[in-house]
């Protein structure tokens, strides 16, 4: 599966970029990573090689259980928390976690709508502060 993403050059001598969008479906990158991507002909667009300098953003998918509820609705309980989000379809959507938003209070909420059979979602991207945040509580 390729999926494109948006970046900022970086470091052009070194193959240095920033993401700049929100990944949908590739794990372990965030926005505003620093990843090392080369030019590769058969694709005719840069590859993701690595990743250099993690954000310390997080990329949560979360996928809509009742179709009651508006998906804005969700979103915006999210953005509230000071989470941007990105609809993929009518039933799925990427949430970014910022690096200085508190995970264990967004992660509440995931739990809380998840029980509540509105939600699924999955963690393809934690970063290591998230991370930490969820298993001091």
């Amino acid at each position: 599966m390729t999926e494109t993403l948006w970046a900022v050059e970086v470091d052009a001598a070194q193959d240095l970029y920033k993401i700049d969008s929100i990944p949908s479906y590739v794990p372990l990158i965030a926005t505003e990573d620093v990843v090392r991507a080369v030019y590769d002909k058969m694709e005719e667009a840069l590859v993701y090689q690595e990743t250099v300098t993690p954000s310390g953003n997080s990329t949560i998918q979360v996928i809509r259980q009742n179709e009651q509820t508006p998906l804005l609705d969700l979103r915006k309980q999210f953005a509230q928390l000071g989470c941007v989000s990105e609809e993929v379809n009518e039933d799925f959507f990427v949430l970014e976690v910022p690096v200085g938003v508190n995970y264990a209070v967004v992660k509440d909420l995931l739990d809380e709508l998840e029980q509540q059979e509105e939600i699924e979602y999955a963690e393809p991207s934690l970063s290591d502060i998230h991370r930490e945040q969820t298993e001091a509580g």
